[in-house]
């Protein structure tokens, strides 16, 4: 349910491009932004497709928002690109799930899972190559 009078955000397509910006602009506040947007979506129910919220957003770890903006808005369309071209990798990869981990480039392992989940997982990946 959405708690919050923001509205909701019109898909996760505009924050991923944020997050490529981001990546090109300010490298050192990638992780930050990436950190904030989760925050912002999950815990503060914040609309993370609306511009103003991205450059809200990167004001909030540092990075001078005009400037930020103004760079999405001129390389969104690259940056739109290299969205696409990771999802239709992940497509080939077997991801089809949200969150999908792929443990060693070969196991996909979909849903959240508990930590012993992944534990298990791992120490079978690590039997197999050193057996």
């Amino acid at each position: 349910m959405w708690a919050t009078d923001h509205a909701q955000p019109s898909g996760s397509m505009p924050a991923q491009i944020a997050q490529k910006a981001m990546e090109a602009f300010a490298p050192s506040a990638a992780a930050a932004y990436h950190r904030r947007l989760m925050d912002a979506y999950f815990a503060e129910n914040r609309t993370i497709s609306d511009a103003e919220v991205l450059a809200d957003l990167a004001a909030d770890v540092g990075v001078d928002a005009a400037g930020f903006i103004r760079h999405l808005v001129e390389n969104e369309r690259v940056y739109a690109a290299a969205v696409i071209d990771e999802h239709n990798a992940a497509i080939e990869q077997g991801v089809t799930a949200v969150p999908t981990i792929v443990l060693d480039d070969v196991l996909p392992v979909q849903g959240a899972q508990d930590l012993e989940s992944y534990e298990r997982w791992i120490e079978r990946l690590l039997e197999r190559r050193s057996g």
